[in-house]
């Protein structure tokens, strides 16, 4: 007989399917913005605030509300790009970040272009939903990450107290474009109380498509670092950087085994040729599977 689906299945199915070709786009501009200020986007460098100024005026155009943080390193200004959608819970918000800057190796297109261009899309697919969710959405785009987290420190540091205990969950997407991909979801074993709950909508959507995952424990590596130290839940994914795919993890995902989920990591053929389509556009959904489970969406 039929069964009449939960609240939480009614959510997933109003969930969008994220355009990868979309998703791509945003990447061959991020590429683009590297080929014409030196071949990167790092931190201090011209290209790392050309691309804070473009996924702004992104963000701007479809009616999110957008500020730039300042904040300095190695005697650089550095920009954290922070957007918010008008409406939810002010007092409830759901935070979800990437890492907008390169090493100055390369342009960065998979670290982390890639979770910076999901983000992006996702936060135009909302602006194309009018989604109402009950939580207050807010995404962050961070500076100097490849420096030690400085961008996304330098935020969770100076909130206010209150500011702080409004955010009650932060996603973190760091590579999720990987050439020899992995499906990572960040582990919430000794993370903050709540964090199982982001980790199990992230692990959703990939039940879902029928695709395996593995918890990772990425430890102080990324951005999430400095919520996850303020007692904020969190959770993330992650495609893999330099280590290796096992040939158990090569049955189960494809790939190849005994390789480098990513051997352009931190290098200059980090480009645009350096992504998994099947893997962004993966992630990419998963991204938008979660943002609209966990921040209450309206069931359409």
């Amino acid at each position: 007989m039929l069964s009449v689906p939960t609240a939480g299945a009614a959510q997933a199915l109003a969930a969008p399917d994220i355009s990868v070709a979309n998703v791509q786009a945003h990447l061959n501009q991020l590429q683009t913005i590297a080929n014409n200020n030196g071949g990167n986007r790092a931190h201090g460098r011209p290209g790392y605030k050309a691309s804070v100024d473009w996924v702004k005026g992104k963000l701007d155009a479809a009616g999110w509300t957008t500020s730039v943080k300042t904040f300095t390193s190695s005697g650089a200004t550095g920009y954290n790009l922070i957007a918010d959608w008008p409406g939810g819970d002010a007092n409830n918000v759901l935070m979800a970040g990437a890492h907008l800057d390169s090493v100055s190796a390369g342009p960065g297109i998979n670290d982390n272009g890639s979770g910076s261009a999901g983000l992006l899309e996702v936060a135009l697919a909302v602006s194309r939903a009018q989604l109402k969710p009950t939580k207050h959405l807010r995404f962050g785009w961070w500076g100097a990450e490849e420096l030690g987290l400085v961008g996304s420190t330098n935020y969770v540091n100076t909130l206010a107290s209150t500011e702080r205990s409004k955010i009650k969950g932060y996603l973190n997407f760091d590579m999720t474009g990987s050439p020899n991909p992995a499906y990572f979801v960040y582990s919430s074993s000794g993370q903050p109380t709540g964090s199982a709950t982001l980790q199990k909508a992230l692990e959703e959507h990939f039940a879902r498509i029928g695709v395996p995952t593995e918890t990772t424990s990425v430890g102080g590596r990324s951005d999430h670092a400095a919520f996850a130290r303020s007692g904020i839940p969190i959770g993330g994914l992650f495609s893999g950087a330099e280590g290796t795919k096992t040939a158990a993890q090569a049955q189960k995902w494809g790939g190849t085994a005994n390789a480098a989920y990513d051997p352009c990591y931190h290098r200059s053929c980090d480009r645009t040729t350096n992504i998994n389509a099947t893997s962004l556009d993966r992630h990419s959904d998963a991204i938008a599977y979660a943002i609209w489970k966990l921040s209450g969406a309206p069931a359409q």
